[in-house]
């Protein structure tokens, strides 16, 4: 299964508060979603997916494009939120997890099949993020082979951990899921990156409007 964590969208993407207000902070968050669950909804040899979520905007997109939703009430955070969901796939017999985050509006179909491609028998693989630190994408089979400990720097520990079951970890460079939005410099990378995106496309409005990328963006 496919799972994707949704955190409370509200108050998403704090580390772009230099360029962005909380209200384009939160539309920013949204549109990134969309972009996600629109191409895991195109791939045609997806496997299920569901969004592991109580955020509205959220729950509204899954049940617009026929996801389940895996609710997450407490709203832990990614780690909690995919132990949870982990455990749910575990107990209805599913040999294996997909976990990708909800900010790689440049996923891609191909890239998703390559992941599947590699996937070994038992064990993992990892596709890490451009700056090397973080973790964009992780197939476990079986679907509870070590925990997941999400961050700014998950990749090493999730690389180590995969390692330590003694089963294969492969890695793959994919640079459309590599390219993650955390922080000012990624929003740049995105607008100059070729594509039509949602995202991509509010970037340019937002650009051509000069509200991006001052602070703010009033009158939205």
């Amino acid at each position: 299964m496919i799972l994707v964590p949704v955190k409370n969208l509200s108050a998403a993407k704090q580390r772009l508060a230099a360029v962005l207000d909380q209200p384009a902070r939160t539309e920013l968050a949204q549109t990134m979603l969309h972009d996600v669950v629109a191409a895991l909804a195109a791939w045609q040899r997806r496997p299920a997916c569901a969004l592991v979520t109580s955020d509205l905007f959220a729950l509204e997109l899954a049940r617009e494009y026929d996801f389940e939703i895996i609710p997450d009430p407490s709203n832990p955070g990614e780690t909690g939120a995919i132990e949870m969901a982990t455990n749910l796939c575990v107990t209805r017999g599913m040999d294996s997890t997909l976990v990708i985050p909800a900010d790689i509006p440049l996923i891609q179909a191909s890239e998703l099949d390559e992941i599947l491609a590699h996937a070994p028998e038992e064990g993992t693989v990892l596709a890490p993020a451009a700056d090397g630190r973080g973790t964009n994408a992780v197939f476990r089979r079986p679907a509870n082979l070590f925990p997941l400990r999400f961050g700014n720097d998950s990749f090493k520990p999730h690389r180590a951990a995969a390692q330590a079951t003694g089963k294969p970890c492969i890695v793959l460079q994919l640079p459309s899921i590599a390219l993650d939005v955390d922080n000012p410099e990624d929003l740049q990378q995105l607008l100059a990156h070729p594509g039509e995106t949602r995202t991509q496309s509010l970037l340019r409005r937002w650009a051509l409007d000069n509200r991006f990328p001052a602070k703010g963006s009033e009158g939205m």
